[in-house]
């Protein structure tokens, strides 16, 4: 059955676009609706679409003002994926996921429901804006949260290749034994994936977009199948077209007309197969003469098995 865009929301759309502020679209969605919370926030640095007034005052503030909505909408186990870099000026550098920890999680920030910090990620890339006064920038941050402490977690839907698949127990109980895992190693809490420049497949008119990859790989991990993930600040819909390649449901806000037509015509061309997108995590090649980097037989047919599932 195709899937349709709706502009208002409704608890039972499968994908809800909303264009305006995320604050009015906050006030009404049920309590406890939502299984995953994926948005990077505006980090008041001057942007094209950000007051020029903005400070890092008005950074704390606007999250002050949407947490108790944030968190009365997410269900008991469901998760919260901040991504945030640097507040840049001429006198420093300010890390904004320290702002963002200290305020979900601290009962001294008058906020009655501290969250559960689970991981703090660190996404890495290769290009970037160049600095002459300080090292140049190649990283952000996502910190995520759960609301207590059961929660959903699928490790085998987002593991990486290994590079040494073959390798074996050389002493022990499973000597001799293959030593990893069938369906590959955990993907660690540094993600090395490459940001959206101008000559990246998935590049759009906004100025601050990340890759599907980043969004996609929590979303397998963190949002049940039947889940819905929602993006309180949309931007360019990257959120949206993970969520659609994931096969879950999305909600996404943009107050900005501009970018929610971006992330409009993206979230549609996600649904008719048609999304840009590029792949998360390159093949690794093996060494041909090397045994331990080849995939095992063993391992190829539990991964078969595997897919087949899906």
């Amino acid at each position: 059955m195709k899937q349709h865009i709706y502009k208002r929301f409704k608890e039972t759309n499968q994908i809800t676009l909303y264009n305006g502020d995320c604050i009015k679209l906050l006030k009404k969605l049920p309590d406890s609706s939502i299984d995953l919370i994926i948005t990077s926030p505006p980090y008041c640095i001057g942007k094209a679409y950000e007051d020029p007034h903005n400070d890092i005052k008005t950074f704390r503030d606007q999250h002050i003002c949407i947490f108790d909505d944030i968190y009365r909408v997410l269900k008991p186990g469901g998760s919260i994926c901040w991504q945030t870099g640097y507040h840049v000026s001429a006198k420093c550098v300010i890390p904004l996921d320290y702002i963002v920890y200290e305020l979900f999680t601290s009962k001294s920030a008058n906020l009655k429901y501290p969250l559960i910090l689970r991981n703090r990620i660190i996404w890495t890339f290769g290009h970037g804006l160049n600095s002459t006064k300080r090292f140049s920038g190649r990283h952000e941050t996502i910190l995520w949260f759960t609301k207590g402490d059961s929660f959903n977690f699928d490790l085998d839907a987002v593991r990486v290749p290994q590079k040494y698949p073959g390798k074996r127990s050389y002493r022990g109980p499973n000597k001799g034994k293959l030593s990893g895992n069938p369906l590959g190693k955990n993907p660690s809490d540094v993600w090395d994936i490459p940001n959206v420049n101008a000559n990246h497949i998935e590049k759009t008119e906004h100025p601050c977009q990340y890759p599907v990859a980043l969004p996609l790989r929590l979303i397998n991990a963190l949002c049940p199948k039947d889940g819905i993930v929602f993006d309180p600040f949309m931007g360019s819909g990257t959120t949206g077209v993970a969520a659609i390649v994931a096969r879950r449901r999305f909600l996404g806000a943009e107050i900005q007309k501009d970018y929610y037509e971006i992330s409009y015509s993206r979230v549609l061309d996600a649904i008719n197969g048609k999304a840009k997108i590029r792949e998360d995590v390159p093949a690794i090649e093996p060494n041909v003469n090397s045994s331990v980097a080849q995939l095992p037989e063993e391992f190829r047919k539990i991964r078969e098995e595997k897919n087949g599932e899906q």
